[in-house]
């Protein structure tokens, strides 16, 4: 039978409790930052050498969605009950949202060295060491909008910008993809200033700390923010359903992402798992 996936807002104290607690138990044993390195091993960006599959291509988001469930597999190991909540960032757009209570994600990091202070995730409280990452430091860090120079999370019209494109994805397959649902929800623009964020890479930017870059699963709202992400594919996949994952076949060689990105029915490293085999979920999973 599948599962629901909720959002966190509509978490009771107690399921609030439950995640929580399935996390602090990977991080001690070692599975957490297994994920922490996998993300790392795969962000690559447009201008690296060989295959991309993580971020800035066509397989950006059945990739996450393939990663989020082996997360969610190994919570579940640790209690049956735990799913990944999700994290509306169009609604829940301010420090003050449940999101950050000191009871499940904690708060910002404090001034100076942006270190989080609050909540079971804070490196007060021995939990949770950062051990893998391009930092030396060990605590989770935030930096809540960028107050040096501000940016807000995404709002409703900025994710319509991208669920309003009816057509998957396009050449050159990439961050500089003018059209295509994958790259507006991504979020890459060719814009200036914070205007070159949007959606998925703007809220990334306004949680700040670790959530930038590869090493963003050491903060555990990774998670909820790419559910989220995960949801609004589904959505689009409902209201869409015959513009299917592109591209169909491996772009012919000499043409744009020859070598580069998955085709619709090519494994996404690191699993035996293609875009094609993770279209359909609610036979896993749904969302409430």
């Amino acid at each position: 039978m599948a599962y629901t996936r909720k959002n966190q807002r509509d978490l009771t104290r107690a399921e609030r409790r439950k995640f929580v607690g399935a996390v602090l138990e990977l991080k001690r044993g070692g599975v957490y930052d297994d994920f922490v390195r996998t993300h790392i091993d795969y962000y690559s960006a447009d201008g690296d050498a060989g295959l991309r599959v993580a971020h800035m291509a066509p397989s950006f988001l059945p990739w996450h969605r393939q990663y989020l469930l082996e997360f969610e597999r190994s919570l579940r190991e640790v209690d049956p009950t735990v799913t990944v909540p999700y994290w509306d960032w169009t609604r829940d757009n301010t420090p003050a949202a449940s999101l950050w209570g000191e009871d499940f994600m904690g708060g910002n990091g404090r001034r100076g060295d942006l270190r989080v202070m609050t909540g079971p995730f804070a490196y007060a409280t021995g939990n949770w060491t950062i051990r893998v990452g391009v930092t030396d430091r060990p605590f989770l860090t935030r930096n809540f909008g960028n107050p040096a120079n501000p940016i807000a999370l995404p709002t409703k019209k900025e994710l319509a910008w991208a669920t309003n494109d009816r057509v998957y994805d396009s050449a050159p397959w990439n961050s500089t993809s003018r059209t295509g649902f994958r790259n507006k929800l991504e979020g890459w623009t060719r814009a200036s200033g914070n205007g070159r964020w949007l959606n998925h890479n703007r809220v990334h930017r306004w949680v700040g700390g670790l959530m930038l870059g590869g090493a963003a699963v050491n903060d555990p709202v990774f998670w909820l923010h790419h559910a989220f992400v995960d949801l609004v594919w589904s959505r689009w996949q409902a209201k869409n359903p015959k513009s299917a994952y592109l591209p169909a076949t491996p772009p012919k060689p000499g043409t744009a992402g020859t070598g580069r990105v998955v085709a619709r029915r090519e494994r996404m490293p690191p699993w035996n798992v293609t875009p094609a085999d993770v279209a359909a979920h609610h036979h896993i999973y749904r969302y409430a």
